[in-house]
């Protein structure tokens, strides 16, 4: 059991560290009376959550070619305007473009001459992050319980005071509410952020992100988001870390992990300008750590392309981890922080997650619909390729071509001023076939990064022959920790016609992780695991496995899903017919023990079984056999 931390404790370990180790200025806003106004902030209105004056000083440092009356009149109307006819997710996406992307001017030089500019706000390419306060372009301040006035007709409280507020520039950008130890911590989200999301929506209109903690648990979240998509930020600098999380809750540590990985000036800067994303203009997505950290490592890697030889790595995240938005953000960044003429070449072996990923990039503004590309047919993937699109979606398949023939170059990094990075989904299933051969000759030049859900199985790792080596791993027990994806439980049940075979290789395994086999592969399949692959799918061993199924399933207790894997698609229709006559002659069988039973605890506890039995899923329904068993 942790010692109890008060919430004043907290404030003061975490202001101490943000001044004291990352250069932070720190304001002491409170004041008996919520209307005074003499509070340190310089506000004439307490509904103002934006600093005018520290945003007015920025803009003109920042941007020393434009008149300050320029800023007065057309940037600090722009960002300071109060918003009240938008909804504050609609505010959000809007300063959100502006802060990142700059405030778009107008105005005649000392000549006359009609100039238009792009004011920043934020320099983004600020260098090291533990220079003097002085020394910085930008300004960054922890303000303590500040008092805002509602903004709103019908408050819930007059006023609201947030424990800290991040400030870069005037703008704030991170929001922090805190409790003591021995308070749970959704509480901070049910009794305060919820609160002043409805009386001072106004804070939020800038809002980066939000951080909750009791310094036992602390999590991080869009301030649109449900309690459940709040998540820890555990890891600082290395992905590999070892984390003791009952050290860290125990010690009341978990804060100060969030501060230095997080709010770190650099890191800081960083996240806002690369990391969140609004999706269909309604929903915010913002990174979480692991995404955070895959990502940066894969574009550190992509900054040393010229010594790598084409390969940029393999991106393993395990599967419900977010790796169709970590391929955006990693997209999104190489965009906006590398200068050069770049083309992606996002490839996948599924219709159905081509077009989500199409979707995704298009629906959060990555790219515009001219500037992308889903080709219908290998024809026309060919004649995209060779044009000058920023990004082209097409599956693995449309590298077909005629037997014999050579597939013709799409482009020659020797004479185009483009470069050709290639993102390949999955890359151990099907891409390292003939196809993946065509995709290289007629890409040649082009780099390849490897997203991936699952981890590389074998000895020799052929993804890493075309790829390189893991650029980020993100495997499932960390998921399960950070609570980024559902548990998932493994009961050993091994039907008892199983063959135990010791001497099963590495290569079996390997050449089952191809689906795509050719013919000699297939016969040295057939020939040198005959036996392993008979006893795998014996008539016997698959019908007993299907009994066990519907015998066990019913009895776990709870409704919820599960997953059959089979060694091929045969395999798996046999399975779904075996599943299905099990299943109702285990229905018949409880219906009879239910009327049989002289027990009334053994007739509830039959009742209950079939019951679950009865309510849950057709077995199997809508599955199809997996393509990479």
């Amino acid at each position: 059991m942790a010692n109890f931390i008060s919430e004043d404790d907290i404030e003061q370990t975490l202001l101490q560290q943000l001044q004291h180790i990352h250069g932070f200025d720190v304001l002491d806003s409170f004041t008996a009376k919520p209307e005074d106004l003499n509070d340190g902030s310089n506000r004439s209105d307490k509904r103002d959550v934006i600093l005018s004056d520290r945003l007015r000083e920025a803009c003109i440092r920042l941007n020393p070619t434009i008149p300050p009356e320029v800023i007065d009149t057309q940037v600090l109307a722009k960002v300071c305007d109060r918003r009240a006819t938008m909804s504050a997710i609609n505010a959000n996406r809007e300063l959100d473009k502006l802060i990142r992307q700059g405030v778009q001017v107008e105005f005649e030089d000392s000549d006359g001459v009609k100039q238009q500019e792009d004011v920043k706000l934020i320099d983004f390419n600020e260098g090291n992050t533990k220079q003097n306060q002085s020394q910085r372009h930008n300004h960054y301040l922890a303000v303590q319980q500040l008092w805002i006035k509602s903004s709103v007709q019908t408050p819930i409280t007059a006023y609201r005071r947030p424990d800290v507020i991040l400030y870069i520039n005037g703008l704030p950008l991170v929001f922090i509410e805190l409790k003591n130890s021995n308070v749970k911590l959704r509480s901070a989200y049910d009794d305060n952020l919820t609160n002043y999301k409805h009386d001072i929506p106004q804070l939020f209109h800038c809002n980066a992100f939000c951080i909750l903690s009791n310094a036992i648990d602390t999590k991080v979240g869009s301030f649109t988001a449900e309690w459940e998509h709040f998540f820890a930020w555990l890891r600082v600098d290395d992905e590999k870390e070892k984390i003791d999380r009952k050290e860290l809750s125990e010690k009341g540590l978990t804060l100060e992990r969030v501060i230095h990985g997080l709010c770190a000036p650099g890191k800081l800067l960083d996240y806002i300008e690369n990391f969140i994303l609004f999706h269909n203009s309604a929903t915010k997505i913002i990174a979480q750590n692991h995404q955070f950290m895959g990502v940066n490592q894969s574009y550190q890697n992509f900054l040393k392309r010229g010594e790598l030889d084409g390969k940029l790595g393999v991106f393993w995240h395990t599967q419900g981890s977010g790796k169709s938005f970590s391929m955006i953000f990693y997209v999104r960044k190489i965009f906006r922080k590398v200068t050069g003429n770049f083309s992606f070449v996002v490839v996948t072996d599924r219709n159905d997650l081509d077009g989500q990923i199409y979707r995704n990039f298009l629906n959060t503004g990555t790219i515009k619909e001219k500037d992308a590309a889903q080709p219908a047919d290998s024809d026309e993937m060919r004649k995209f390729l060779g044009q000058n699109k920023k990004v082209v979606f097409t599956l693995i398949h449309k590298f077909r071509y005629p037997k014999g023939k050579k597939y013709p170059r799409l482009f020659d990094p020797t004479k185009e001023k483009r470069e050709i990075i290639v993102i390949v989904d999955e890359a151990h299933r099907t891409q390292y076939k003939s196809l993946a051969e065509n995709m290289r000759e007629g890409l040649k030049g082009a780099h390849f990064i490897a997203f991936t859900g699952t981890p590389l199985l074998g000895k020799q790792r052929k993804t890493s022959k075309w790829f390189g080596d893991y650029v980020s791993e993100y495997n499932f027990q960390q998921a399960m920790d950070d609570g980024a994806t559902v548990p998932l439980y493994y009961e050993k049940r091994v039907p008892k016609v199983l063959i135990q075979n010791d001497d099963l290789s590495d290569e079996f395994y390997e050449i089952l992780e191809d689906e795509n086999l050719d013919d000699a592969q297939q016969q040295k399949l057939e020939k040198k695991f005959a036996k392993e692959m008979q006893v795998i799918v014996r008539d016997d061993r698959l019908n007993t496995i299907a009994e066990d199924i519907a015998y066990h399933f019913p009895r776990r207790g709870y409704l919820g899903k599960a997953m059959v894997v089979s060694l091929d698609k045969f395999t798996a229709v046999t399975m779904y017919n075996k599943v299905q006559t099990h299943w109702k002659d285990e229905l018949k069988r409880l219906r009879g023990l239910v009327k049989s039973t002289t027990n009334e605890i053994e007739r509830a506890r039959f009742r209950k079984i079939h019951s679950l039995a009865r309510d849950l899923p057709s077995p199997l329904r809508g599955s199809r056999p997996l393509q990479n068993p």
